[in-house]
């Protein structure tokens, strides 16, 4: 073990004891201490981002409970730790902009940070005030992704995206859905506009943006964010009581979590995934998927084979 390895597994340990984690050490959080995890590069800037990232639609909206706050940032804490950086947000998530903002003035060790929103509004004037908000409640001079949220007013937000990042306000635009029934409009502005990001659900049960949206971001240079990549946790649902497949172990899953990020970051037109959660468990479990292994093209065949028939 070298050296740097060593510090960064002190560092790491006295981290956990000051947020009172109550976690053995299992062997998956030492072999993540040890690596490196797996990164992505952005299409359009050869910039790397880990495959795992954090979502925050409902987990952080818990406006200003102490008790509430005070786990969240045992949970981001553990997010930076374990080598997260994209955390994704809305004005559309209630609190969940300011309590993230807040927390971050709190927690070590984010120099990484990747900080994404959206713009979620109509109007030009609108816009610009409402993403000059959520700057002042994120806490962030410039975002490293301004969004715009499930194409609301998208030729009049993308006016002004454009100028922002020319002018450094923004680092990448990007534009997000969560419907499949705006897939069609999707992809005729990705076919003609010049985003960095785009945001759309994928999991091993819904592979709808295989046929269309995962190859066409490919192939226009964009990077993807991944949402709801355990079906709002109706793939936990299905594998309830059941066992991971014996071959799981091969690409370092140990757990029916990683087995879902893992299938959905190993797709090659997928950049990084942000489930959402406010469990600290969960949240370690979600960052070990970004670590060991991605399946290859067979691999992902059989998760889908083994996931149906369960």
């Amino acid at each position: 073990m070298s050296k740097k390895h060593i510090i960064y597994r002190r560092s790491f340990l006295k981290s956990l004891l000051g947020l009172g984690y109550t976690l053995a050490l299992t062997p998956r959080l030492v072999f993540a201490m040890e690596q490196s995890p797996i990164k992505k590069k952005i299409p359009s800037s050869g910039e790397a981002l880990p495959v795992i990232g954090m979502g925050s639609w409902q987990t952080f909206d818990v406006g200003d409970d102490a008790q509430e706050r005070a786990n969240l940032l045992s949970v981001l804490q553990a997010f930076f730790d374990h080598g997260g950086a994209v955390i994704d947000s809305s004005p559309m998530y209630g609190s969940s902009e300011q309590v993230i903002g807040d927390l971050l003035k709190q927690v070590s060790n984010k120099k990484a940070l990747f900080a994404a929103t959206k713009v979620w509004t109509r109007g030009g004037k609108r816009g610009i005030a409402e993403m000059q908000r959520s700057m002042r409640r994120m806490g962030v001079e410039v975002f490293d992704l301004m969004q715009i949220h499930n194409l609301v007013d998208w030729e009049t937000h993308l006016e002004t995206l454009k100028t922002w990042k020319a002018e450094g306000k923004v680092r990448y635009i990007g534009i997000t859905t969560s419907h499949g029934r705006d897939h069609g409009e999707l992809e005729q502005i990705l076919q003609n506009e010049p985003f960095d990001f785009v945001q759309f659900t994928y999991s091993i049960a819904n592979r709808e943006v295989e046929k269309r949206l995962l190859p066409l971001a490919t192939e226009r240079g964009i990077a993807t964010l991944i949402n709801r990549p355990y079906q709002g946790g109706g793939l936990f649902r299905r594998v309830k009581g059941k066992p991971l497949p014996p071959w799981a172990t091969e690409f370092d899953i140990q757990s029916w979590g990683q087995f879902f990020l893992k299938f959905a970051v190993s797709h090659p037109g997928a950049t990084c995934a942000i489930p959402a959660t406010s469990k600290l468990r969960h949240m370690i479990d979600n960052m070990g998927a970004g670590f060991g292994r991605l399946p290859d093209t067979g691999t992902r065949q059989k998760m889908i084979a083994y996931y149906e028939s369960v």
